[in-house]
């Protein structure tokens, strides 16, 4: 039988699920905001809302309006992307699993009887209470781990560590103000190179690198918000694949699916 899952949010962590799942043979529909605000956009399917149609390694991705689009998709083995912020297409489209994946460290508006199965990412989300499971998304030994009871661990708000560079890795807005890009994610800098303006402030590379990561241009940001994301390793080709991090999220999303369907068979929906 074909699963049909529903996630909330098209972010990097959402789509290395996304990708595991389409993997695996399954429907994937996304439902996501009108403006996603994903950094790492190269490996992101809600950069489909903005360009039609995108490609996250080998799994393809489009925008669709309407369920009746959606079904077309995935019949073609499409991952199906709609702007859709309360996923109201949940009616229609009778999901047997929904994973929340945007990351918002809230708990969940839908409770436990949305799906036969609900799976969280990350912190916010408690197992039994507003999901079933819980997926770790912290480094360290827990990452990708599912909890059948409790909560994930707290943000830590620290980047991981890159070639010695750590916080000095993401690129924040100095203002407040529409963000306009002067470089290309994949781009390779020298420390010094302009990557973004913000209401007339420069955003610059704190050392050389490769720009892994930068939101949409045109969308509003806050002072200090993250915007951008420079790898010191110097490959570019990484900029284009999913993180090691979001493969293992990925992999516990997987996991859960395939522990919970081991003692309680998904019925036809």
């Amino acid at each position: 039988m074909t699963l049909r899952i529903l996630i909330r949010g098209g972010g990097d962590l959402a789509s290395g699920a996304a990708l595991r799942l389409w993997r695996a043979g399954w429907d994937v529909l996304i439902a996501e905001l009108a403006q996603p605000r994903a950094v790492r956009r190269a490996v992101s399917f809600a950069q489909a809302v903005y360009d039609g149609q995108t490609q996250v390694e080998e799994a393809p991705a489009c925008r669709v309006e309407s369920y009746e689009q959606a079904k077309a998709a995935l019949a073609r083995r499409c991952i199906a992307v709609m702007v859709d912020e309360q996923a109201a297409v949940r009616a229609l489209f009778q999901p047997h699993v929904i994973v929340d994946g945007r990351m918002r460290k809230l708990p969940p508006e839908m409770g436990l009887d949305c799906a036969m199965l609900t799976i969280g990412l990350g912190p916010g989300f408690t197992a039994g209470e507003n999901c079933h499971a819980v997926v770790e998304t912290n480094r360290g030994p827990r990452l990708g781990r599912v909890y059948w009871q409790g909560t994930a661990e707290a943000d830590t708000g620290i980047p991981d560590r890159v070639a010695g560079y750590q916080s000095e890795r993401v690129l924040r807005a100095p203002a407040a103000g529409p963000l306009e890009p002067l470089a290309a994610i994949g781009a390779r800098l020298a420390q010094g190179d302009p990557i973004a303006r913000v209401a007339g402030q420069m955003v610059t590379a704190p050392f050389d690198g490769v720009l892994r990561g930068l939101m949409m241009g045109g969308l509003m940001v806050e002072m200090g918000e993250k915007i951008g994301d420079l790898d010191p390793r110097g490959d570019a080709r990484l900029c284009y694949l999913v993180s090691d991090k979001a493969l293992a999220v990925g992999g516990g999303v997987l996991e859960a699916i395939l522990s919970f369907s081991a003692f309680r068979p998904f019925a036809p929906r």
